[in-house]
């Protein structure tokens, strides 16, 4: 074993010992049957110092890298995909301003200070018919005369809702030139509703319901950035892109694992009688088995390549988005593949509700909602090759 891999090891059992999974494995189809949040979940998270994995060591956290929090992603999302995908959104503000300090922008570090404080942030920036997500917003943010902002719109697919206290947030200024205003907004703030309606296929834990803004206040000292709309390069909304596209790839590489082991555990326990013994021994089973290994085997590996590159702060310069995306995407076909197989391993009786392959099909097909889509990819990568 590398020196690297001892590393991931011995935080694994730190922050994610065996014990702990199984215990979380129990309950995430309770959750997932009650369409309840992961609150015990949480709690140990808490207490084991989870939520505090970006944050530096003089401020009581890990100081842990996004190649290291990428591996404990995978490894939770193995036991309770929700639970991981739903803290992702807190680690991914933190991980954002790790990314700052680290390329030394430290206008972000008072998300430290309140993280350390036990502040649980989340992230509002998918609104309901806006494609461009981090490059426009349908949000109307209206300026202030302190250099604050009132903002009003809806910001779907809101994790943690249940939970959070800060919510990292966009909308558009159209007093003048048109901005983008990022920041991040309280939960005690006047004017914030969250929905109630949250009955969905899968990743049900995660209770990522809609937040409403009816001008909410968005104090001038949380104020981030002010960005022209479009593909304006800005270290910010890498550092959101980078976070948001490697963490989320990082929980449906975990899912994909668990369906293979899930899947061949199915192979070995089905009997058939035209073979003798069990599904394991029919070379169609296995071959199909083998197939979705095959599609998996490169996705934690770009993860950990992507996510040693991002900490080593490497210059890919145009290349990155294509980077970035391709892992989210390639994770989340793996998890939709993975689990399709080990369904088809498993026999009728994953089919059921109630079983653990059953809940983590449903939670793959989450992964088709992530921005960006395939189809909003793919004109970036032919142009990349095109030239256009």
């Amino acid at each position: 074993m590398t020196d690297r891999e001892a590393r991931h090891a011995q935080l694994a059992q730190r922050y994610l010992p065996d014990e702990l999974l199984e215990r979380f494995r129990e309950r995430a189809a309770v959750y997932d049957r009650e369409n309840s949040f992961f609150d015990d979940d949480l709690a140990e998270l808490r207490e084991r110092g989870y939520l505090l994995l970006f944050v530096p060591a003089s401020l009581g956290g890990a100081g842990l890298s996004l190649s290291e929090v990428s591996r404990l992603q995978q490894r939770l999302a193995t036991a309770a995909p929700a639970t991981a995908l739903a803290v992702n959104m807190h680690l991914m503000c933190t991980g954002v301003v790790k990314a700052m300090v680290d390329r030394g922008d430290t206008s972000l570090t008072y998300v430290f200070d309140e993280a350390a404080a036990g502040e649980i942030f989340a992230f509002g920036i998918s609104e309901p018919s806006n494609d461009w997500v981090l490059q426009g917003s349908n949000t109307v943010a209206v300026p202030q005369d302190d250099g604050g902002y009132l903002l009003t719109g809806v910001k779907i697919f809101t994790s943690l809702s249940p939970v959070w206290t800060r919510l990292i947030v966009h909308g558009l200024d159209s007093s003048g030139e048109p901005e983008l205003v990022y920041g991040f907004i309280d939960r005690d703030a006047a004017g914030i509703t969250v929905s109630d309606d949250w009955d969905v296929l899968g990743m049900r834990a995660s209770q990522s319901r809609a937040t409403i803004l009816k001008d909410v206040r968005l104090q001038p000292d949380r104020v981030a950035r002010r960005l022209p709309p479009g593909r304006v390069p800005d270290l910010l909304t890498f550092a959101i892109t980078s976070n948001f596209q490697l963490l989320i790839g990082s929980v449906y590489a975990g899912v994909a694992w668990r369906a293979l082991e899930l899947g061949a555990a199915g192979l070995k326990r089905r009997k058939s009688a035209k073979a003798g013994g069990s599904f394991a021994e029919v070379p169609e089973a296995r071959a199909r088995l083998a197939d979705a290994l095959m599609d998996y085997m490169a996705v934690p590996a770009q993860l950990d390549a992507y996510c040693r590159d991002f900490d080593e702060v490497a210059d890919h310069g145009a290349g990155w988005p294509l980077r970035l995306v391709s892992a989210r995407i390639n994770a989340s076909a793996a998890a939709r593949r993975c689990a399709e197989v080990a369904l088809e391993c498993a026999g009728g009786s994953g089919y059921s509700n109630g079983t653990e392959l059953n809940r983590l099909f449903r939670d793959a097909q989450a992964g088709l909602f992530h921005p960006p889509s395939a189809d909003a990819a793919r004109p970036m990568y032919a142009a990349a090759l095109l030239d256009d």
